[in-house]
């Protein structure tokens, strides 16, 4: 997709809004294949199984593309803009709204680009490609350095970082960010990272302090133009920004403009977080880590409903666990209808709606208190309201 930073450029080349391309994929799939190590996959065969992703969208791209490594991401790149062709960067193909299917040509970076580049253990920070598992910069990081990245969507065995950078992903285990100051959202999550424009610029963005900002706006070039642009949207709509995104702790919808405010540091790299790669392609990131705890509990508490048990989660939350998920009755009904018989209520206390609160620690008897003192919270002000509680003390 075209960056909106280049959108006197695509006015020029008479490149309409939603309007679909015409392309020369034959020849722009030889100049391609000539440029690139990595694979070049034109087929008919490859387009339709890039088509959809895990929702019910289907667009049929003009290609596909599996970069080695940064090199051919820019040749790419440079390619698809001689040939006025849009791009897409896939991960996992995990989106649920139909984020990673459309008629483009699709960056997969998931085969090759896919490594923990770098674990720096003192400043809890890791260095990842876009296609790296979440997973396995887990097992990395827990493995090297006792240290985890909280955010934590349901998919993590299969979804990459590049696509969680994409879509701002929170999951139930983000809490362990927020309990070391950190907010719940990969945007609060990320440090820095490097990107590539649609006009083939490729540089290094983060938090940018005031004086910082200014050298670059005064260096020129297309950091410095892309800089004042970014600084004078803020000003021109600082006082909307302000009044008009709500402050919530998992707000990922729409481009993170409160972000490019001073008082949150003119943090580019936040502010392209979720931006599903309308803006610019993501070729690496620095993220933050958070201690790993050394042992877990985990606590299920039964409501006569889902809705309240909803009502009883900010009283949860004061505990600090390091996770937290609801769920109702009708995901068991679902999933047993589909032929699950694992699917069993007898497994969680009585009730029609859980909460699963999970408690670490530093040992089995911390993490245990910690579930235990909530339960007797719960048990002493709810009175005869309280949930049915049980304390899983069974690892699987």
């Amino acid at each position: 997709m075209r960056s909106v930073l280049d959108e006197k450029e695509s006015g020029r080349k008479g490149v309409k809004p939603h309007a679909k391309p015409n392309v020369d994929a034959v020849n722009l799939a030889r100049l391609l294949k000539k440029k690139l190590k990595g694979e070049v996959r034109f087929d008919d065969g490859s387009r339709a199984l890039y088509a959809t992703d895990s929702s019910n969208y289907r667009q049929v791209p003009i290609g596909v593309v599996i970069p080695r490594d940064k090199e051919d991401v820019v040749e790419t790149m440079a390619a698809c803009r001689d040939y006025n062709a849009p791009i897409l960067s896939r991960g996992g193909g995990t989106s649920l709204a139909g984020q990673c299917c459309n008629v483009a040509v699709v960056m997969d970076f998931s085969k090759y680009m896919r490594e923990v580049l770098e674990v720096d253990v003192r400043r809890r920070l890791a260095r990842v490609e876009p296609g790296c598992v979440l997973d396995h910069l887990r097992r990395t990081t827990v493995r090297e350095a006792g240290l985890n990245f909280a955010p934590d969507p349901e998919t993590h065995d299969h979804c990459t970082l590049g696509g969680m950078l994409g879509n701002n992903s929170c999951g139930v285990h983000s809490l362990m960010a927020k309990n070391n100051g950190i907010g719940l959202r990969v945007s609060d999550n990320t440090r820095e990272l490097e990107i590539l424009t649609y006009e083939g610029h490729r540089f290094k963005v983060g938090a940018t302090p005031p004086d910082e900002l200014e050298r670059i706006i005064r260096a020129g070039g297309p950091q410095g133009e892309i800089y004042r642009k970014l600084r004078d949207l803020r000003d021109k709509y600082a006082a909307h920004i302000r009044k008009g995104y709500p402050k919530l702790e998992r707000r990922v919808s729409g481009y993170n403009l409160p972000d490019l405010l001073p008082e949150n540091g003119f943090n580019v790299a936040s502010a392209l977080v979720g931006s599903e790669s309308t803006l610019v392609t993501i070729l690496e990131a620095t993220l933050l880590l958070v201690p790993e705890p050394k042992a877990r509990t985990l606590v299920i508490l039964g409501y006569p409903d889902i809705y309240t048990g909803g009502d009883h989660v900010m009283e949860i939350l004061e505990f600090k666990p390091t996770g937290l998920e609801g769920i109702d009755h009708l995901l068991f009904k679902f999933v047993k209808a589909k032929g699950d018989e694992n699917a069993d209520l007898a497994l969680l206390p009585p009730g029609g709606g859980f909460l699963l609160v999970e408690f670490g620690g530093d040992s089995k008897a911390d993490s245990d208190g910690q579930a235990r003192r909530m339960m007797e919270h719960l048990k002493r002000t709810a009175g005869k309201d309280a949930p049915s509680m049980k304390l899983y003390d069974d690892p699987p």
